[in-house]
């Protein structure tokens, strides 16, 4: 039954996301630490609906994004991935920010990418399977609508981040509901985006969810970030706060000190699990993520930085130009509670 769950899942993903259709090329990238039954099922998903897929498997990296570079085969896979119609990256050492991401999506016009590491065949099952995507799409895209439309965004959460910022019109909110049918660059379903104006975040952020790369997990204790001007000042918690301020001063790039963006969790199914493309859709948490922003999202240049990081706030409460919009993870609008009851 588990497999038969699994290959719905798959067949979720190509035939209702992607929509892929017959004669399109799919690349399911992947490296030595992945879930292969998975890859296996979408690929066979891909095939069965008359497209071409392609799995290319390489040993895992040490580092994601660029500090990847290193050890990826980066012109045979930049060649693959710049002229496939959709690419799946099911790497444990993300692909994503890296050199062969950046040039495939600066010069694959048609490409449909989308990022799901660190999948298991259980989170595949939870966050793809019994989604009702039309409504999920209405209550994202109104949620989206609203945050485009303020300027000064406050959020909270009952184990202390009270931390505000501006938003910039450049600056794309991006709305991942299920449907990546078009050209450009998807997240798993159930999360949305925001990129603040550069230098614009103050407050403290405090991750009691998962916090990936380097841990994977949730941390021993919360770790305290204090930001001024959208850079981290202070990092506070237990030993793995002591790691993680190493791990991100090792890099010695000062834009890994820079918060790069935040996303909402509103994947119905997804639950805390320690992988972090499940946990950053915990319905109610937002996920702050620290270091490179892509043009793609955060134009013109976006922000620059070696690799990124990204750490889970449980339960936070928002206000949109001081309106309340969510109670530690509830909507306070009962308009917007109608669309998507949780």
């Amino acid at each position: 039954m588990f497999d038969y769950e699994m290959q719905k899942a798959a067949d979720t993903l190509i035939r209702d996301i992607f929509k892929v259709q017959p004669g399109e090329t799919v690349v399911l990238t992947c490296d030595s630490l992945s879930c292969m039954k998975i890859v296996d099922a979408v690929a066979s998903s891909a095939h069965a609906v008359g497209a071409l897929p392609m799995v290319i498997k390489f040993p895992a990296p040490d580092g994601v994004g660029q500090a990847a570079d290193p050890k990826l085969p980066i012109e045979p896979l930049t060649g693959a991935v710049s002229n496939c119609d959709v690419w799946i990256e099911f790497n444990q050492k993300w692909l994503l920010y890296s050199t062969p991401y950046q040039r495939a999506i600066s010069t694959n016009k048609k490409l449909r990418y989308m990022c799901l590491v660190e999948f298991t065949e259980d989170v595949m099952i939870r966050t793809m399977s019994d989604i009702d995507t039309a409504k999920l799409t209405e209550f994202m895209n109104r949620v989206a609508e609203l945050n485009r439309a303020a300027k000064v965004i406050r959020m909270t959460t009952p184990s202390g981040t009270d931390v505000t910022f501006e938003t910039d019109d450049r600056h794309v909110v991006s709305v991942d509901a299920g449907d990546a049918s078009k050209s450009g660059v998807y997240m798993m379903m159930g999360q949305l985006n925001v990129v603040p104006k550069y230098g614009s975040v103050n407050g403290t952020i405090v991750f009691d969810g998962t916090v990936t790369p380097p841990f994977g997990r949730t941390p021993d204790m919360p770790i305290k970030l204090t930001v001024k001007d959208s850079v981290i000042v202070n990092i506070e918690g237990g030993s793995d706060a002591k790691a993680y301020e190493k791990w991100l001063k090792d890099f010695n790039d000062p834009g890994m000190l820079k918060m790069a963006h935040v996303a909402y969790g509103f994947n119905p199914g997804a639950k805390l699990s320690g992988n972090v493309v499940e946990d950053e859709r915990v319905w109610g948490a937002t996920e702050w993520g620290i270091g490179y922003v892509s043009p793609t999202v955060g134009g013109p240049e976006g922000q620059a930085a070696v690799s990124h990081t990204d750490g889970i706030c449980l339960n936070t409460s928002v206000w949109l130009d001081g309106v309340q919009l969510m109670e530690e993870g509830k909507m306070v609008d009962p308009a917007l509670e109608a669309i998507y009851p949780r």
